[in-house]
């Protein structure tokens, strides 16, 4: 009977440890499922770039407002701007139409500032942001975006972000100094950069988030710092993904000057 006992023992701590056995296996095939599934998103996120190629015509209206500041305290100089523009991308190529009001403003700044080198001139300061080169990355943001992607380093996934309230996934990617170019990196001793991507559960993204920090010295002497961040939020037209909110924010100081900048632009596409 003793005997039968011992035998009945051992076949149950056998089947416990089988048991034990086969739970953490499981446990460690969901955990290799659910981090298989979490790095997923960065293929899910180029998957959805591809399928948005951008032949969809668009119409849209573009406003930049702008500010900036150069020097410090009482001698600071401000600069307020703001232009807005209509433009037309189709197969015919990119039109930009800027209106009788806009040229109109334009030259009466030109005029005031050759008679006073002070005069404030707000139309002149957001001219530029709404150029060709300018608005072309917000209307095919694909291009713009893979790049960016393709300098970047991937760190990690949150499987359980949300953006605008909204289910999302957030990628953390890392910046290299590589990307800057080999003349610029010469001057750099120290760089930090990061970009960050929230996407929604179909791959496509939401928004992203570039952020660069740069100090180092410039003929021996003349040292800087500079900070860049930008924040990008994203729409789809028919098959073309458009930036649909850009906010840049750049300050730097060296050669005993200091100056900050920001601009927003915001495209509304018309139907």
């Amino acid at each position: 009977m003793a005997h039968d006992s011992d035998i009945d023992r051992g076949r149950m701590l056998a089947k416990k440890k089988m048991l034990l056995l086969l739970a953490g296996m499981c446990f460690s095939l969901l955990s290799l499922f659910t981090q298989s599934a979490q790095a997923d998103g960065l293929a899910d996120l180029k998957a959805a770039l591809a399928r948005l190629p951008g032949q969809t015509p668009v119409k849209a209206v573009v406003e930049a407002k702008t500010w900036g500041r150069q020097g410090e305290a009482k001698d600071a100089d401000e600069q307020h701007g703001q232009a807005s523009i209509s433009l037309d991308d189709s197969p015919r190529g990119l039109q930009i139409l800027y209106s009788k009001d806009l040229l109109t403003r334009l030259e009466t700044e030109e005029r005031a500032k050759e008679k006073d080198s002070k005069a404030k001139t707000p139309t002149i300061a957001a001219i530029k942001e709404v150029n060709s080169s300018e608005l072309r990355p917000m209307v095919s943001a694909v291009g713009n975006l893979s790049r960016m992607l393709e300098k970047a380093i991937f760190k990690s996934e949150k499987a359980d972000a949300s953006y605008n309230g909204k289910p999302a996934r957030l990628l953390s990617f890392e910046i290299p100094v590589e990307k800057l170019s080999e003349k610029d990196r010469k001057y750099v001793k120290k760089f930090e950069g990061s970009l960050e991507v929230w996407i929604g559960q179909d791959g496509v993204p939401l928004a992203s988030r570039m952020h660069q920090a740069i100090s180092g010295r410039a003929f021996v002497v003349i040292s800087f710092e500079t900070k860049n961040e930008e924040e990008l939020v994203y729409g789809v037209s028919g098959d073309r993904l458009v930036v649909t909110k850009k906010e840049s924010k750049n300050s730097g100081s060296g050669a005993g000057e200091k100056g900050e900048m920001r601009v927003i632009k915001t495209l509304q596409v018309q139907s």
